[in-house]
């Protein structure tokens, strides 16, 4: 029996990577797309490299009806909120539209073969903004605040409109995941790199921006695995994941500095206006309850085992 083929965009990012891992230990035959330049998987054994651009529609297209894969996993893109407020227009081509070719893609791919193509978007609780409602689910407004979320609204809307077209289309609106191999452009990695830099005697302080701000974190491969599971499910649809507790950048930060042993950090940090954001939504919290009873998800990794594995990786780094 033929193993199932998916590929991946984004394929070496985050959740590109622990997607591959989760897809190969269940047998899949995985492919992915990485950009001319970019660095190589982690791990080059698990998956079938194909360079290319999403905005390159001939080269997409081809590489799909070559591949043929009957899931496929849009994760490529901008993903930095403050790039996207540099680069708008970027990150609408490329979040936005290149995710809508590529639905389209799969639809006409999947109408050649005459077999199902699944594909999963992963989208953001950015779609959300300032949600006048907490914790949000999937009926909750859709009104972004900065260029990422009006990006990825974009391409979340659009799998509702592939879906009612017949592709097997599910948009998984996620909320902020983490793991050891978030890239320092993200908060929560430039504060456990922090935190272990000083508790080596590396640095002596941690400058940073709105500690306020409060955010639903969970842990990275978790997030990757209701991927699959909104992939593989009979029926597609939207689904909020995230694990339904806030934490600020505060308690990040707190969280972070005990895991590396140090328990004075307000000694150590510093908040610099250099790092706030021209608008950062302060309320988002998911309700993940149609996710735990139509896909059966759960996470498993609580916000400061979460924290500390990540300090335990810098300190060891």
């Amino acid at each position: 029996m033929a193993m199932t083929r998916a590929f991946i965009t984004g394929a070496t990012g985050q959740d590109g990577t622990y997607l591959t891992r989760h897809l190969h230990d269940q047998g899949y035959e995985v492919h992915g797309l990485v950009r001319p330049g970019d660095k190589p998987p982690m791990e080059p054994e698990l998956i079938t490299v194909h360079a290319g651009d999403l905005m390159d529609r001939p080269a997409m297209t081809a590489m799909l009806d070559k591949i043929r894969p009957s899931q496929i996993y849009n994760l490529g893109g901008v993903s930095s909120v403050a790039l996207c407020w540099t680069e708008p227009v970027l990150a609408a081509e490329v979040n936005g539209t290149a995710a809508v070719f590529l639905m389209e893609a799969a639809w006409k791919l999947q109408e050649k073969i005459g077999e199902q193509v699944a594909f999963v978007q992963a989208s953001s609780a950015e779609i959300f903004g300032e949600a006048d409602t907490s914790p949000q689910d999937e009926s909750t407004s859709i009104r972004p605040m900065n260029p990422y979320g009006a990006s990825k609204a974009l391409a979340h809307l659009s799998a509702g409109v592939y879906r009612a077209r017949g592709l097997h289309a599910s948009s998984l609106i996620l909320y902020n995941h983490e793991s050891p191999l978030r890239p320092p452009s993200f908060v929560t990695r430039k504060i456990t790199q922090g935190a272990a830099a000083i508790a080596k005697g590396e640095a002596t302080e941690l400058r940073l921006g709105n500690l306020e701000a409060r955010r639903d974190w969970g842990w990275a491969p978790d997030y990757v695995a209701a991927m699959v599971l909104a992939a593989t499910h009979p029926e597609s649809d939207d689904y909020v994941i995230g694990t339904g507790e806030a934490h600020s950048v505060r308690d990040f930060v707190a969280a972070a500095f005990i895991a590396a042993g140090i328990g004075d950090w307000e000694t150590y940090v510093v908040q610099d206006p250099e790092f706030y954001r021209p608008a950062d939504p302060t309320k988002a919290l998911a309700n993940a309850s149609k996710a735990h009873r139509v896909l059966g998800w759960e996470p498993t990794v609580g916000f400061d085992d979460l924290v500390g594995r990540m300090v335990t990786a810098d300190l060891h780094a």
